[in-house]
């Protein structure tokens, strides 16, 4: 008996994985947040498969439910939005099936923030302009943040931040980065990535926040801040620049 946590996607049912789309096929336990995850992935899962939503479940619930499957001998497919590897929980609740004995396995799924840059037609790194990208959220209501990652200090860096959970404090986030990026900085917010009702916001940093509350912007979406989104003028990459695609006679290799 396994535990997979699988990345769901973003939004869109079809951007699950076709490893996380096998897995789930072949779990007769599906524990699923059933505010974050498409149902329509349900559908994959096998006939007669115990389907719990675990949208009004804590810790100690959801791990009873990992321990009964386990006693029972069935594999459970965890889904969780985007990827498992950022604000997704699944760091403690490997910590509980580690104190229980049980095996897991993650399933990587595409991230929000990946969603987000390819419904704004954008690279996130772009030669010469900005290539560092900075994953972060604010503390509000929510675990505090570490010492060193409040949005002052990174902002600093000025690399290109995407923020989660942020949406209900645009104006904070504006406030705090407008030191650092000044007014005309490209920025764009991106809510409910992939999904029909997406909604995608673009404008320069000072005005952001007005725009997200227009359009009631609240959750479910991400904050991108940065030189990038707007590039326009840079040099091509090195990946294929025509000295480096010659073979050793001089000769292209295309």
């Amino acid at each position: 008996m396994t535990v997979y946590f699988i990345g769901a996607g973003p939004g869109a049912a079809d951007l699950i994985t076709v490893r996380g789309a096998r897995t789930l096929a072949r779990c007769g336990v599906c524990l699923y947040a059933g505010s974050l995850v498409p149902r329509e992935l349900l559908a994959d899962c096998p006939p007669g498969a115990r389907l719990v939503d675990t949208a009004k479940l804590d810790l100690d619930e959801i791990t009873a439910e990992f321990v009964r499957a386990h006693e029972a001998g069935q594999d459970v497919a965890r889904l969780h939005s985007g990827d498992p590897s950022v604000f997704s929980a699944v760091a403690e609740q490997m910590r509980r099936l580690d104190a229980h004995g049980i095996p897991y396995e993650i399933v990587p799924g595409v991230p929000a923030f990946a969603a987000a840059a390819a419904s704004l037609g954008r690279e996130l790194t772009v030669p010469t302009v900005g290539q560092t990208v900075v994953l972060t959220r604010v503390a509000e209501r929510a675990t505090p943040m570490p010492p060193g990652e409040d949005l002052a200090t990174l902002g600093r860096s000025g690399a290109l931040l995407v923020l989660h959970l942020a949406a209900r404090h645009a104006d904070r986030v504006v406030a705090e980065l407008l030191p650092h990026y000044g007014p005309d900085c490209p920025a764009a917010v991106v809510a409910m990535a992939s999904r029909p009702d997406e909604i995608v916001l673009r404008g320069p940093l000072a005005g952001i926040a007005d725009q997200v509350r227009t359009a009631g912007v609240v959750r479910t979406a991400v904050i991108l801040v940065g030189r990038t989104l707007g590039a326009e003028q840079f040099p091509d990459s090195h990946l294929y620049s025509t000295e480096r695609c010659r073979d050793a006679a001089g000769r292209s290799m295309f």
